[in-house]
């Protein structure tokens, strides 16, 4: 990397730390530590919003995932602006005239303290998981392609977010994420206009985003009700509208962040922006990762994009092997070179014969592109049984290290290390409130003074910050590393929100209820992800398989229905 792109990414990672550190500096009570002043504006309100739910993980994985199988994941955030709806009206005037710290200390006025205990250490347990992860996923990328040691990189990540964020608590992650946002935005547009700039003189954008379009990866929509398929219009709007209505509404990373607000109206409006904006934003994401796709009909992409596993095979006798691969490799790039060309001549002449006896030709040439990236990823195996082969989440990373200019890097990889940092210091201050509100204070020192709190929330936020980078450390890459965040949190918001929406929704129903219904249900879904991750046969059913984002809806239902016939069973009306 030339010293500009050092020069921008340090600078920039530096500037913001310091920044938050000193606009936190006369932070002298718990109050402000865990709660902010209650002084942000709206637009301050859903930016921090934004980069609470954007991680590294989001501009890392999502154009790897556009590459691989177009836009069809947008489908996911079509229920956003309707759960953002929902709570606006519902969630947002009950914790405001509560005056709440944290979502759960609702519970307990509401139920009992021990369906408030349960919930928050739900939250904590997924939350500090899902803290691992936003540290642990760009670690090991950006370590493989800078070659630093990985440890090094998840320690360097952590520590930074761990001192501004230890320095000031949600204060300096609410100020801090603002020009993070401004970095991670600007990056992106960047980068889609130096991809456009970058393709062949005689490609215009709108012939290369028909090719694109005729090779199926600009699909946005699919109306098919399919449980197993994971990105639908179905599973989008459905399971999840359920799924942000439980991380924007009960999770303490989310909640703490509107709280923060000047106002009820303030964090309405800052929630609503969010709503607005993080759609168009996902499909720009998105779309970078289709341009990237389109780059590559142009330039030869790597056999597979995570060169330290082509390594492996190189230091092997299976050396011979994968350059025979690599032979077909390139010869299947040219033909497909060939056909793009041809097809951008019969759109030009308005040839619809020639431009579907190409696109049927692409599409052939691709499935077999396919089949060779899975005979690569079978040699990696050989080479190294431990290897993990998916090389999604290497494609957005391998682009901008190999193939823009100077300087552009840079800004890039600042936009990767900021998502981190603004996901993850939202995390570990949300994890030290929860802990300090909901269990500390609650069991442990309840009447403690201000300053012993202060100083516990400081050693909370320390403690987590520790485990989730242990957790990082000995973490390993899921399937996905989008979709490991949101397998996570899908285990366990929907039962989550089921446990506040009985709480809205049924007032009949008491605390014990609702806390048998919570327990039965989380066993349930773990056990239903287990079975239907393995495609394990049940004797009724046959092959159970049930796409993740489903399980919000599946948890929040069930522990509605159950807790509602637990407490009809009892035969008595719980006292509200």
């Amino acid at each position: 990397m030339h010293w500009i792109d050092w020069l921008i990414m340090i600078g920039s990672i530096l500037l913001i730390a310091v920044y938050g550190m000193w606009r936190t500096r006369n932070i002298q009570s718990a109050s402000s530590y865990l709660q902010g002043d209650k002084d942000l504006k709206w637009w301050t309100i859903g930016l921090s919003v934004m980069a609470t739910q954007a991680s590294a993980i989001t501009f890392l994985s999502t154009p790897g995932q556009a590459y691989e199988s177009g836009m069809g994941f947008a489908q996911f955030y079509f229920g956003l602006p309707v759960a953002m709806v929902i709570l606006c009206i519902f969630f947002l005037p009950l914790y405001y005239r509560l005056n709440v710290y944290t979502a759960y200390e609702f519970l307990e006025n509401r139920f009992d303290v021990r369906t408030r205990t349960f919930t928050a250490l739900l939250f904590l347990i997924q939350r500090g998981l899902a803290a691992g992860i936003t540290i642990y996923a760009p670690a090991i990328i950006l370590s493989q392609i800078l070659g630093w040691s990985l440890h090094l990189m998840i320690l360097l990540t952590g520590l930074v977010v761990i001192l501004y964020t230890y320095s000031g608590g949600t204060k300096a992650v609410s100020v801090t994420q603002k020009q993070q946002m401004v970095i991670i935005l600007s990056g992106m547009v960047l980068a889609a206009v130096v991809m456009v700039n970058q393709l062949p003189e005689n490609v215009q954008l709108g012939d290369a985003l028909t090719i694109a379009g005729k090779m199926g990866k600009l699909e946005v929509v699919d109306f098919n009700f399919d449980l197993s398929n994971r990105y639908n219009f179905w599973s989008g709007m459905l399971g999840g509208v359920f799924l942000f209505l439980s991380y924007f509404g009960t999770d303490q990373s989310q909640v703490q962040r509107y709280l923060s607000g000047k106002s009820l109206t303030e964090s309405r409006l800052g929630l609503l922006f969010n709503g607005i904006v993080k759609v168009p934003m996902q499909f720009l994401i998105l779309f970078v990762g289709v341009l990237v796709f389109v780059f590559f009909l142009f330039v030869k992409p790597p056999l597979h994009f995570n060169a330290s596993n082509i390594k492996k095979v190189s230091e092997t006798s299976l050396v011979h092997e994968w350059q025979l691969l690599e032979e077909r490799h390139s010869n299947l790039f040219e033909q497909r070179k060939i056909a793009v060309n041809e097809m951008i001549s019969g759109l030009d002449q308005a040839d619809e014969q020639l431009v579907t006896e190409r696109q049927q030709q692409l599409l052939v040439i691709t499935k077999r592109e396919q089949e060779l990236r899975e005979e690569a990823r079978g040699l990696i195996k050989s080479a190294d049984p431990k290897a993990q082969t998916l090389d999604t989440d290497y494609v957005f990373i391998t682009f901008i290290m190999q193939y823009l200019p100077i300087g552009m890097i840079g800004l890039l990889l600042s936009v990767i290390f900021s998502a981190a940092m603004s996901s993850t210091s939202s995390e570990l201050s949300a994890l030290a409130t929860t802990t300090v509100i909901d269990i500390y204070q609650r069991f442990f020192v309840k009447n403690g003074d201000d300053a012993h709190y202060l100083k516990a929330a400081k050693w909370f936020t320390l403690l987590w910050g520790g485990i989730a980078l242990a957790f990082a450390a000995s973490a390993s890459l899921f399937e996905n590393l989008i979709q490991a965040v949101n397998i996570i949190g899908s285990l366990f918001y929907g039962v989550i929100l089921g446990i506040f929406m009985v709480a809205f929704f049924l007032p009949r129903v008491g605390g014990r209820a609702v806390l048998q219904a919570a327990v039965v249900v989380e066993v349930f879904i773990l056990l239903l992800f287990a079975v239907s991750s393995t495609e394990f046969p049940l004797p009724v059913v046959g092959v159970v398989k049930i796409a993740y984002l489903w399980l919000n809806l599946i948890g929040c239902v069930l522990v509605m229905a159950l807790s509602w016939l637990l407490q009809a069973g009892r035969g008595r009306v719980a006292a509200v």
